[in-house]
């Protein structure tokens, strides 16, 4: 049986690129790059070579570029290091109601410390309004931070006018890219951002390395104390081998990403399209137009996502239900709540994540597999009452 991943937003495969600039660094070139001899030395030009690689992928300098174990460490440690530096001035936070989790619980540690916080609402589509963003500032305003694009549902937020906000207010503004960095273009000039999350694994480099852009002058405290690895800024030895094979691949997203991004929206809008014209009572979540170009996200009613999402491995088609964080918790989607999605309908959700690796034949098996997966699950379901002969196909 072929495996289909498309569950590309929970993990990549490597590019064999990857893989090959990595192989050295588990051999021969295993140097400390904290050692002043030879072999810390050539680890340690390896780490700046990626750096310059990260750093041009959003537009960045290098000495901006700060290595962490991923999305979740930079979103904590822009948080936290931010509001502890800026004490003197303020204890408010502006963020969404559909943050990654790293974010929400980020936040709500930081409120048990006394910080207040004002959660924007969004609209059908997860899209923040920046006009709600400007009326939530206050003199004690110290951050503003908003993802750039929704993991689960694919939406893309305004966050160069957001960005612009901020900065006409002189407030920090950090913005949760993990979902976009390498996928589409990302310009931390461009979206106005003094701190932007990013991870390897969404532009097909190792899991458990990411990197926290702070902008030259940016006042942050470190989250870990200890060495002086990443300038004083991240203690810790380095992730060598995760650093180089994220430099690899930050490299190779610079050339790839048009050619991608050609590939992947051909094959998302077919699904797109195809799901509710095959499948009677399913609905497309997320922005129509302003999405991630490998989204796909609908939710199927009167059947649970999971026991879809059970079917389908068992036909060798891999996806999620919701995002990753919480498709083990059987909870209901926090995003989709907060779009206005009620829990019996946020319960069905399925989500598409497509990568570089997928093809159209792809695709068509999903249209064949799961309608009949779904009618199965219907059968079975109390809630669901037939409407008669199925007469929907393939479009």
């Amino acid at each position: 049986m072929k495996t289909i991943n498309l569950d590309h937003v929970a993990a990549a495969p490597l590019l064999p690129e990857v893989v090959e600039a990595m192989m050295p660094f588990l051999t021969g070139k295993f140097g400390n790059p904290s050692s002043m001899h030879s072999l810390g030395e050539e680890v340690t030009e390896a780490i700046d070579e990626a750096r310059r690689h990260v750093a041009r992928l959003i537009n960045a300098k290098e000495q901006e570029i700060v290595f962490t174990s991923g999305g979740t460490e930079s979103n904590n440690w822009a948080l936290k290091g931010v509001v502890q530096a800026n004490r003197a001035r303020g204890n408010h936070l502006i963020t969404s109601s559909i943050e990654h989790f790293s974010i929400m619980h980020a936040i709500k540690a930081l409120e048990k410390q006394g910080v207040e916080v004002t959660r924007l609402p969004v609209d059908q589509y997860g899209i923040v309004d920046p006009s709600d963003v400007e009326r939530a500032i206050t003199p004690q305003t110290v951050l503003i931070s908003v993802m750039h694009a929704n993991n689960e549902v694919g939406s893309i937020q305004p966050i160069e006018e957001i960005g612009k906000i901020a900065r006409a207010h002189n407030i920090p503004f950090h913005t949760d890219a993990v979902a976009t960095t390498g996928v589409i273009p990302v310009d931390v000039d461009t979206l106005n951002a003094d701190l932007l999350s990013l991870a390897a694994n969404p532009f097909y480099g190792p899991l458990g390395i990411g990197a926290l852009y702070v902008r030259k002058g940016m006042k942050i405290a470190p989250l870990l104390d200890g060495g002086i690895q990443e300038s004083g800024m991240r203690a810790g030895t380095e992730n060598v081998l995760g650093i180089i094979g994220m430099g690899k691949a930050a490299e190779i997203a610079l050339t790839e990403m048009d050619r991608r991004i050609a590939h992947l929206v051909p094959l998302r809008d077919r699904l797109l399209k195809g799901i509710p014209a095959t499948i009677e009572d399913v609905d497309v979540v997320g922005h129509p137009t302003q999405r991630l170009p490998g989204n796909v996200s609908v939710t199927v009613q009167y059947v649970e996502g999971e026991s879809m999402l059970l079917f389908l491995d068992m036909e060798g088609i891999k996806i999620a239900s919701g995002s990753a964080c919480i498709s083990r918790t059987l909870k209901v989607s926090h995003v989709m709540l907060a779009m206005g999605c009620d829990a019996a309908t946020a319960q069905g959700s399925l989500l598409f994540t497509l990568g570089q690796d997928n093809t159209s034949e792809d695709v068509e098996e999903v249209l064949k597999v799961l309608p009949p997966v779904v009618q199965r699950l219907r059968d079975m379901s109390p809630l669901y009452k037939k409407k008669g002969p199925h007469t929907k196909g393939v479009v």
